[in-house]
C-alpha cells in the first residue's frame, strides 16, 4: 500500500490526456496518457472517457492516498451545457475560427488590452454559440477544464483566472467587464472565477464510487494546458522566464506587474502574487523544416560552431506576417544571401531565432519588465546544445533546462498548492 499522500493533475491537451501523481515533496510517482483517434473531432464524451479510462486504470493503492485534483485544458476550448453540465450546444475548439464575425464585433467594442480581443478570442466562440444554438436551455458557458472539474464535483459554474482571460474576464478588477452590455452577453451564463489552485469543492459521491475515489477528494481549480506546463518548469521567480522553442517561438516571462501591449501580442495572465507576460513570434522550428529534414538537422547539428558566428543577419520566417517582438502583418522572411554550406546556413537560421529571442526579452525590458534573470528552455529546439550556447551568448543569463515540462505534472502541482497553502 502507499503511504504517501498524492496528488492529481489530468493535462487535456491538443492530442490526448495525461494523469499525473505526485507525493508532498512535487516528485512524479505515476504517470500515463491516453490519445484521442481524432484530435479534431473532440466532445465532453470524449474528454470524460480518456479520464474514465485514466482513473480506472490508476493502481488502487495510489488512488487511495489521493488528496485533491486539478485540471488543465485547451486554452480556448469551449461548449453551452444546462445546469446538469449536459451539453446543450456543440463544441468548439480551441483553433475554430468560424467566429470572425463575432472578433469584428469584439474589437469595435472591446478594450485593445482585453484578453477577448483577435482571432484565438474565447469571447467571440461564445457568442456564435449563442447565435447559433438558439432556444437551448443553456445555463452555463464552460471550458474544457471547467466541464471536467464540474463532472467530477457534480457542480457546474466555475473557472479559474486564466481560462477566463480570453473570454473576456478582467484580470486587473477581477471582474466581468462592463462592455459585456454593449455585446449582450447574458451575464448568467458566465462561470465564478477562482485564481488557478483553489479548492472549490469535494468529489461527487456518485463519481467516487465509480472510479474507487477518496470520498473527501477535493477538486481544485486549474488552468491552461500552456500555463500549467509553465508552471512545471519550477520557474517561480520574478525575472525568472521560459522560452519555448517550438514550431514556434513562445516566451512566458514571471513579472511583479502586468504588461498589455496588444499591437504587439503581449498580454498578462495572473499567477499567484504575480503576472505571467509575453507573447509568441512566428519565427521557430518551422522554419528550420522548411529547408531541411529531421534527419538532415540530427546530422548537422554535431557541425554547428556556436562561437564563431556566421555573420549572416536572417530573420527566419515560414510564411509572411510576424506578431512579436513586434506586429507587423506584412513583415516577410530575411534568408538571403544563402551560402554554399547547407550547415553554416542552418546555424544562421539559428543565430537569427536567437536575435529574435533577444529582441523580445528587451521588448519586454523597455514595456516596464523586470530585469531578466534566468531563462528556463523547453520544447524541441532546447536539445539542440550548439543552439542553446548561441542563445547564451545572446541574452548573457543562465539557461536551464527544467526537470519537468509535462503539463500534467503543473496542474499536479496545483493540487497540491490547493490543499497545502
Amino acid at each position: 500500500m502507499s503511504k504517501n499522500l498524492l496528488y492529481a493533475g489530468v493535462d487535456f491537451g491538443t492530442s490526448g490526456c495525461r494523469l499525473v501523481l505526485i507525493d508532498a515533496n512535487k516528485i512524479q510517482v505515476y504517470s500515463q496518457q491516453v490519445h484521442y483517434r481524432d484530435p479534431d473531432k473532440q466532445s465532453p464524451a470524449i474528454w470524460w472517457g480518456a479520464l474514465s479510462h485514466l482513473l480506472i486504470a490508476c493502481p488502487q493503492d495510489f488512488k487511495e492516498s489521493l488528496q485533491s485534483i486539478a485540471i488543465d485544458g485547451t486554452s480556448g476550448t469551449l461548449l453551452l451545457t444546462d445546469k446538469k453540465g449536459e451539453p446543450s450546444s456543440i463544441t468548439l475548439l480551441y483553433n475554430d475560427v468560424r467566429a470572425s464575425d463575432e472578433v469584428a464585433k469584439i474589437a469595435s467594442i472591446a478594450p485593445l488590452e482585453s484578453g477577448a480581443q483577435g482571432s484565438s478570442s474565447t469571447l467571440a466562440r461564445f457568442m456564435w454559440l449563442l447565435k447559433n444554438t438558439p432556444n437551448k436551455n443553456h445555463t452555463n458557458v464552460l471550458h474544457q477544464a471547467d466541464w471536467v472539474m464540474g463532472k467530477l464535483s457534480g457542480k457546474f459554474g466555475h473557472s479559474d483566472e486564466n481560462n477566463c482571460l480570453k473570454l473576456g474576464y478582467d484580470v486587473i478588477k477581477k471582474q466581468w467587464p462592463d462592455w459585456f452590455e454593449d455585446l449582450s452577453i447574458p451575464l448568467s451564463l458566465l462561470p465564478s472565477v477562482h485564481p488557478p489552485g483553489r479548492k472549490i469543492a469535494t468529489i461527487d459521491k456518485q463519481v467516487a464510487e465509480l472510479f474507487n475515489l477518496p470520498s473527501d477528494l477535493c477538486i481544485v481549480t486549474g488552468t491552461t494546458d500552456s500555463i500549467a506546463a509553465f508552471i512545471a518548469t519550477g520557474a517561480r521567480k520574478v525575472g525568472e522566464a521560459v522560452t519555448s522553442l517550438g514550431s514556434t517561438l513562445v516566451i512566458k516571462f514571471i513579472s511583479n506587474t502586468p504588461l498589455f501591449a496588444p499591437e504587439q501580442g503581449i498580454y498578462s495572465h495572473r499567477l499567484g502574487d504575480n503576472w505571467l507576460i509575453g507573447g509568441a513570434s512566428n519565427s521557430g522550428g518551422a522554419v528550420l523544416l522548411k529547408y531541411f529534414t529531421p534527419q538532415q538537422l540530427s546530422q548537422m547539428t554535431p557541425l554547428l560552431n556556436p562561437e564563431t558566428l556566421t555573420g549572416l543577419d536572417y530573420y527566419p520566417l515560414s510564411k509572411q506576417g510576424e506578431r512579436f517582438p513586434f506586429a507587423d502583418p506584412h513583415k516577410k522572411a530575411r534568408l538571403k544571401p544563402r551560402p554554399d554550406s547547407d550547415v553554416v546556413y542552418f546555424q544562421a537560421m539559428l543565430e537569427g531565432i536567437a536575435e529574435i529571442e533577444s529582441q523580445a526579452y528587451q521588448c519586454l525590458a523597455e514595456l516596464g519588465a523586470p530585469e531578466l534573470s534566468a531563462v528556463y528552455s523547453v520544447g524541441g529546439g532546447s536539445k539542440n546544445k550548439a543552439w542553446t550556447q548561441i542563445r547564451k551568448n545572446k541574452l548573457n543569463v543562465a539557461l536551464i533546462t527544467p526537470n519537468n515540462t509535462e503539463a500534467a505534472y503543473g496542474a499536479a502541482l496545483l493540487a497540491l498548492q490547493g490543499v497545502t497553502k
